[in-house]
C-alpha cells in the first residue's frame, strides 16, 4: 500500500505543492484509490492533486474522517472536478451534525455545505456507524471505543441549544497490511491511544504505524507524556504525524523515538 499526504499544514519539497491548514491522503492498494478527507480548501486540494499527478477522476472512494470544515472544505470542488461522475463518500451518521467553537469567537466549523448539494453534484453517502470492510485490506474503524482520554472540541447546535461535542463522528481509515495494520487518521478527536487500541481490536493484528493528526496541539505535557509512555508499549514501528499534532508533541515524539517518527508535509509519500 501507498500513502500521499495531499494536503498538512505545511507544504513539502516538490515545486508546485501548497500548505494549507487541514488535512487530505490518497490510500493506493491494489488499483483502489481511497481519498482521506479533502482539507480545508478546493482550490488548494485540486492545485496539489494536479502536482501530484492525481486525477480527481479517478478516486474510487472518499472516506470522510469526521464533519469539521478543515477535512471539507475541499469536498465540493473535487465532486465538480469529477463532472458529475458518482462517488462513494464513507462516513459516520453524524457528519452533518451542526457545529460551533466559542473561541476565539463564536463561528461555525461544520461541513461548509449542505448534503442536498453535494449529492446533487455526485456524492453518493455512504453512512455507517460500526467498523466494516471497504473492499480488501481497508476498513472504517466505526465509532471509535473511548478507554482512556479523549480530544473532542467544539459544540453541538440543536434546536438553538449549544451542547458540548463528543465529536462521535470521528472515525479513521484501517488498513490491512498482512501480518501488521496501520491507520489513517485526520484529526483524533477520540484520542489517538484509543484509535491505536480499536484498530488493533477490530483487525487483531500489531500496529505498524500511524498517519495522521493526533490532536495534541495545546495538550498538557502530562497527556502528551502519558501517550508516548503507552505508545512504548505497544512496539508500534512507526509514527507520521502532522496537521493538528502541535509543535511540543511533534518535538517529544521526535526525541522519544527517533528515525521511527516523521513530521508530515504536502507531497510526502509512504510506503506500507
Amino acid at each position: 500500500m501507498k500513502v500521499t499526504i495531499v494536503m498538512e499544514n505545511h507544504s513539502g519539497f516538490k515545486k508546485g505543492l501548497l500548505g494549507a491548514h487541514g488535512f487530505s491522503a490518497l490510500v493506493e492498494h491494489k488499483n483502489m484509490r481511497v481519498l482521506v478527507d479533502t482539507g480545508v480548501d478546493g482550490e488548494v486540494l485540486l492545485r496539489n492533486m494536479n502536482a501530484l499527478e492525481i486525477n480527481p477522476k479517478k478516486i474510487d472512494y472518499l472516506f470522510l474522517t469526521h464533519g469539521h470544515y478543515d477535512h471539507t472544505g475541499g469536498l465540493k470542488a473535487l465532486l465538480e472536478a469529477r463532472k458529475g461522475r458518482k462517488l462513494p463518500v464513507i462516513a459516520h451518521p453524524e457528519i452533518f451534525t451542526k457545529r460551533v467553537a466559542l473561541k476565539p469567537h463564536l463561528r461555525d466549523i461544520s461541513i461548509p455545505f449542505k448534503r442536498e448539494e453535494l449529492e446533487a453534484l455526485g456524492a453518493d453517502f455512504i453512512l455507517v456507524k460500526d467498523p466494516f470492510q471497504i473492499r480488501e485490506g481497508i476498513w472504517s474503524s466505526g465509532e471509535i471505543e473511548r478507554k482512556v482520554w479523549d480530544r473532542a472540541v467544539g459544540y453541538k447546535l440543536e434546536g438553538g441549544a449549544l451542547s458540548k461535542d463528543p465529536v462521535k463522528d470521528d472515525i479513521s481509515l484501517i488498513l490491512d497490511l498482512g501480518k501488521e495494520v496501520a491507520v489513517v487518521t485526520g484529526c483524533s478527536h477520540s484520542g489517538i491511544l484509543n484509535i491505536a487500541m480499536h484498530a488493533q481490536k477490530i483487525i487483531e493484528k500489531p500496529l505498524k504505524a500511524l498517519i495522521g493528526g493526533f490532536h495534541l496541539a495545546g495538550a498538557k505535557k502530562e497527556l502528551i507524556e502519558d501517550t508516548i509512555e503507552t505508545f512504548k508499549g505497544m512496539d508500534i514501528r512507526k509514527f507520521y504525524a502532522g496537521h493538528c499534532t502541535g509543535f511540543d508533541a511533534t518535538a517529544r515524539f521526535k526525541t522519544a523515538f527517533g528515525e521511527r517518527f516523521e513530521p508530515l508535509y504536502s507531497g510526502k509519500v509512504i510506503e506500507l
